[in-house]
Formats: C-alpha cells, structure tokens, sequence
C-alpha cells in the first residue's frame, strides 16, 4: 500500500513555515502534497498563517484579522519571506501538486469556497479542520468538496467516526499519539482513511505503517526519502 507524506506548513523543519520558500522546499523535496492553515485579513483575503495573531512567526504584532492585506505585506515571516496569500501558494508550486488547506471558521470556509469554485480546484485542494460547523459549512456550499478532519490530543478516540461522517468527511488526520490499531479499524470499517500528524523520524514512520495509515503529515523535508528506503 502506498503511503503518502505531506509537508506541514511546508517543511518547518527547515524552512519558515508557511512561506512561499517553505512551500516551494516541499514540492522540491519530493514530497506528496502541503499543508497550510488559512486566516482572513481585514480586508477579507485569505491569508497563509497558522496563528490568529502575527507575534510568533513575523515581526508584527497583534491579531491578522485587524490588518489589512497591505499591512500584513510589509512584515517579515522569516528570512525576509513575506506573509503570502492562499492565490499566491497556488501560484509557486506545480499545478497539480495536492494542497491540505486548514480552515478555522466558517467565514474562512466561505472565502475558501468562492476561490475553489473560481480557480476549479476541488480535485486538487483539500479543506481541513479541527472546527466541525466549518467543514460542514464547505460541504453545504460545495457537497462534492474533499474534507478532511483533524483531531488533537484532547479529542476523544469514540468520536472520529461519528463525527468524520457528520462533516462528511472519508479521510481524518489524527495525532500520531492518539491513535491505535482499534481506532484505525473502526474508521476503515466505516469507509474512512486515516493519516497522522507529526511524524518526523523513523521510530514514527515505523509506528504510522504498523497502524495502517494512509499517510502522514511532517515537518522534515527528507522525509519522502525516508519513506522509499524504508518501504
């Protein structure tokens, strides 16, 4: 069974995460696919960030949301890298190269819609979320998007079915600490896939293929190599 790797915010590891640099790192690296988490600015573009505020990874400060787009262009994200748009990241990579996009809320959900539906990329572009009511909210405005949940440490082990067929959701990404092999059946037994997040060495990859996994999300740009000479 093939096993595919997608690169967390690019390949943070290596590289400022979420920045057009640590994007084009992870295509050039071999990796299946990138991950990316999507905020709105005040200006309602849909801007490439993992937290609601600018402090830990720009030299700007406070929340994303009470900026404008050009504010937001002046910061720097690391290595002189600029906060790119989610329009931007579909511009510097290959065309066809698979995106997880991280949505917290439903007018996220709302901006990203309108953009896969003008850009045609529901075969491309996966949505994510921790947030039920926004996936259910992409699925109300596209049925024939591709969702994926995300469940962290304090998620409970019961409820990934049930909730993955609530949002409709046939794939769940799942902390790597937080699962077994019984999970793991219980959701191929209702048709649904399950990968992990963060595997980052071997001791994880090893523990990801025992558990059956689909797929993994990580950090580390060798890990696709890895992978191969594993196999």
């Amino acid at each position: 069974m093939s096993f595919f790797t997608i690169g967390h915010r690019g390949v943070m590891a290596a590289e400022p995460e979420n920045t057009l640099r640590s994007f084009v790192r992870a295509e050039r690296e071999g990796l299946d696919g990138i991950e990316l988490d999507l905020h709105l600015s005040k200006d309602g573009e849909l801007v490439v960030m993992h937290d609601e505020t600018l402090d830990r990874t720009t030299d700007g400060r406070g929340p994303i949301a009470g900026q404008e787009l050009r504010e937001l262009k002046k910061l720097d994200a690391g290595l002189g890298e600029r906060i790119p748009t989610f329009g931007e990241v579909l511009d510097a990579v290959g065309p066809t190269l698979p995106i997880q996009a991280e949505i917290k809320d439903v007018a996220a959900a709302r901006s990203l819609a309108r953009v896969l539906t003008e850009r045609d990329l529901l075969d491309r572009v996966s949505v994510l979320s921790f947030h039920d009511v926004a996936l259910i909210e992409i699925h109300n405005l596209l049925p024939q998007a591709r969702t994926v949940l995300v469940a962290g440490p304090s998620a409970h082990r019961d409820t990934f079915v049930g909730r993955a067929q609530k949002v409709g959701s046939t794939l769940v990404s799942v902390e790597l600490r937080q699962l077994n092999r019984a999970v793991v059946d219980k959701c191929g037994a209702a048709g649904i896939d399950v990968m992990a997040w963060t595997v980052n060495d071997e001791r994880d990859l090893t523990l990801a293929r025992t558990l059956g996994l689909v797929g993994c999300v990580t950090d580390q740009p060798g890990m696709k190599r890895l992978v191969e000479a594993t196999a």
